[in-house]
């Protein structure tokens, strides 16, 4: 039997000094997870970058149900990305990206 893998949407907010890429903020991320939780904690979060808009600093990201507490954690202890001071800000966490859309304007 085969166990379906629930997944949240997590819309985030970055606010930085100067421009960044997506490789940039994906890094960042799956470092802020290693360094909290090592391995394992990035193993069980299946993080995943959907959507990224650099105009507007903001971002979708995908992890598992079980590890929402840790990527929230992990995201809040990022400050820095690449070489420039950062704060990421969780704006809305979602079951799916049709209810994320729906409470948070996403960008197209």
């Amino acid at each position: 039997m085969i166990k379906y893998v629930r997944r949240r949407y997590l819309a985030l907010r970055v606010e930085c000094e100067g421009p960044f890429d997506r490789k940039t903020v994906s890094d960042a991320l799956w470092n802020a997870v290693l360094q909290l939780f090592g391995e394992v904690g990035c193993s069980q979060a299946g993080l995943y970058l959907v959507h990224f808009d650099e105009e507007k600093n903001y971002f979708v990201l995908r992890c598992s149900h079980r590890a929402l507490p840790m990527v929230k954690a992990a995201v809040a202890s990022i400050a820095r990305i690449g070489n420039q001071s950062a704060v990421v800000h969780v704006l809305r966490v979602s079951g799916s990206l049709k209810a994320l859309s729906k409470r948070v304007t996403l960008p197209t």
